[in-house]
């Protein structure tokens, strides 16, 4: 009897159709629904962008409205919200109180139990209306700041900032932080996705998936790698009065000796992407009008010096974590929350798995070849 074959991790396997994203090997482009991110990401917002993953198609201008009132009017966190967020120490890892905050979203939501077209879609835009206060509230208490009310005059990524901060960031700096969340807003079957959709084929709720889903982005190996590209820039250290090019040097050979010693270096490479991540040379165009805005010109200089040394050694592109890190480092943001931020983005895309799975939907249970003792008793 020939056994089966077995594909670890599922590498290869081919288990659904899917029509909201797809990385087109003749562009080497990453489609949302059809378009190239790129694309989006240089002429429309996160607002639209959520919207098309959702829908299938850009808003026109009432539909925009209509999205827009009702996403600025569910910004605010219920205040069980905020009640659980304050139970957990300020040392709890921001991507714990991520999970718990969207388990307690889900547990009090008044469609809590309703897996309809129109409940899940309503559900998925709370969401996606009120994590941002998550993250901003969290990163604020650990610094022993207050929570900043979220605005409705403010566009989704202004006012992110806005309740973060304190303040309203330059236009600038929102439009680098709108391209970062529409470059992370979805990746097809990535291991979080197929987690949410896993959760969804048992009937479970919308919340339910989401909250598994961000148990699998904290694993090391998923999401995280933003913030490791940072600790790497710490590690190698950041020198805020040095020359790009004495900066470059410096990471430059860091890089050899930990590839010498056989260190993994997280922000290179990628399971989908042969020849570099497509959202690379934009996410690294705001990048650069980040460097360019608060003048840290030795940000460029460790970039590029990891970036080349790697390139030489190993021929490794990187990824979309690599300049999304120090973009949110310039920023302001402290490097526990990349991942949260990363989060907030990709609930667009977790939930619009979530519809596409309950609109056609099938128990995922895969199979096993079991390896252990034959049938044995017990004396």
């Amino acid at each position: 009897m020939t056994e089966p074959e077995i594909h670890k991790g599922l590498a290869g396997v081919v288990v659904d159709y899917t029509a909201i994203s797809k990385v087109n090997p003749e562009s080497n482009s990453l489609l949302y629904r059809g378009y190239p991110v790129q694309e989006l990401a240089g002429h429309r917002d996160m607002e639209d962008v959520a919207y098309l993953l959702w829908n299938g198609e850009l808003p026109d201008a009432a539909q925009r409205q209509e999205f827009d009132a009702f996403e600025r009017a569910h910004r605010a966190l219920p205040e069980q919200v905020i009640a659980a967020i304050d139970l957990l120490p300020a040392t709890a890892h921001p991507m714990d109180v991520a999970r718990t905050a969207v388990s307690v979203m889900g547990a009090s939501h008044p469609l809590a139990g309703d897996n309809s077209v129109e409940a899940n879609m309503e559900k998925a835009a709370t969401l996606f209306a009120a994590f941002p206060a998550v993250v901003a509230y969290d990163q604020r208490r650990r610094r022993g700041q207050a929570l900043v009310e979220p605005r409705d005059d403010l566009g989704y990524s202004a006012n992110f900032l806005w309740m973060t901060f304190g303040e309203e960031a330059p236009t600038e700096v929102v439009h680098a932080f709108d391209v970062s969340m529409v470059l992370y807003a979805e990746h097809s079957f990535n291991a979080s996705t197929f987690t949410a959709r896993v959760i969804t084929s048992t009937l479970a709720d919308l919340h339910s998936a989401v909250t598994g889903a961000i148990g699998a982005l904290k694993g090391a190996l998923h999401g995280g790698a933003n913030e490791a590209v940072m600790h790497t820039f710490e590690e190698i250290g950041i020198r805020e009065d040095e020359s790009a090019e004495d900066a470059a040097v410096r990471a430059k050979a860091w890089m050899e000796d930990a590839l010498a010693s056989k260190k993994k270096v997280m922000g290179f490479g990628h399971r989908v992407y042969k020849s570099g991540d497509s959202r690379v040379p934009t996410m690294k165009s705001a990048l650069d009008a980040m460097i360019e805005y608060y003048g840290r010109s030795e940000i460029l200089g460790l970039y590029s010096g990891l970036e080349t040394a790697m390139d030489e050694a190993k021929g490794i592109k990187p990824n979309l974590d690599y300049p999304a890190g120090p973009t949110y480092h310039l920023m302001g943001f402290d490097t526990e929350m990349f991942t949260p931020l990363f989060i907030a983005a990709r609930i667009t895309g977790w939930t619009a798995h979530v519809m596409e799975q309950v609109a056609s939907n099938s128990l995922i249970r895969p199979l096993s070849l079991y390896n252990g003792p034959e049938e044995r008793h017990v004396d």
